[in-house]
């Protein structure tokens, strides 16, 4: 009861050693399985890229004012940023809590919820930010420019990669079995993932579809990274801020749901 008392007392404060400490621990434990984690979370946005590419820009040459390969190299890498936070976050964060009891653990050393969903969500993050790069170097490889605004995309990637982090985090805390994932990537992540504007202008849908789009984070940040490629202008303040909102959201909410769980 101690304990508890002592973590609910704990609750709202960030301290940068117990965030360091977390961190620490999931690089030591990423150095054992960083080559499955890397091959899942790039191999299958680079498919993407090169199958609808190569495959719809066999029929069509341009899309949006862009080469059809252009459009869709800086479209995957929010669709790497997606693969390599959400689904981590969401698979890792329950196993961890509900199989390996792995934060029971680590809540027995001075860190409290807050700060450990906060560092989780900031490790996936940083790996999101350097797998969203891989398509896009990969787009170079087959057209697409190098421009000195790409130097923004790990920072782009880490932002969005947060908020999905989050994301993931939270759907891991109300979710009662790991089977409740299965709704939320065929109902919510699919969806998404589709009106992003990765493999077509959302300019074509219909209105509401349109609206829709302008909600879904995905988007906000296929939109930036077309800016870091082809140029930023003032609408990308917009969606950098979408992308900021959407990451702040999470965090607390992801962070309540994970209360719940963690502290009786």
């Amino acid at each position: 009861m101690a304990t508890r008392a002592a973590r609910a007392v704990r609750i709202g404060r960030l301290e940068r050693p117990a965030l360091t400490g977390v961190l620490v621990r999931e690089v030591v434990n990423f150095s054992s399985y960083w080559r499955s984690a890397t091959f899942s979370s790039t191999v299958e946005p680079t498919i993407y890229l090169l199958a609808f590419g190569f495959g719809f820009g066999s029929l069509v040459s341009t899309i949006g004012g862009y080469d059809y390969v252009e459009f869709v190299g800086t479209g995957t890498v929010a669709t790497a940023v997606l693969f390599s936070s959400a689904f981590p976050a969401m698979f890792g964060t329950f196993v961890k809590y509900n199989f390996q009891h792995t934060y029971d653990a680590i809540l027995a050393a001075p860190v409290d919820t807050e700060e450990l969903v906060t560092a989780e969500a900031l490790w996936i993050a940083l790996r999101a930010g350097v797998y969203g790069c891989v398509p896009l170097v990969v787009a170079m490889f087959f057209g697409l420019p190098p421009a000195w605004g790409m130097l923004t995309v790990p920072f782009i990637g880490f932002l969005a990669g947060y908020g999905w982090a989050s994301f993931g985090i939270m759907v891991a805390g109300f979710a009662k079995s790991i089977e409740n994932f299965s709704y939320v990537i065929s109902a919510v992540l699919t969806p998404l993932f589709l009106l992003a504007g990765t493999f077509f202008p959302i300019d074509g849908l219909p209105q509401w579809a349109q609206v829709l789009a302008q909600l879904n984070p995905l988007y906000h940040c296929v939109q930036l990274v077309r800016g870091a490629a082809f140029g930023f202008d003032p609408a990308d303040l917009g969606h950098a801020a979408a992308i900021i909102a959407f990451g702040v959201l999470t965090w607390r909410v992801s962070i309540t749901a994970m209360q719940r769980k963690l502290v009786d």
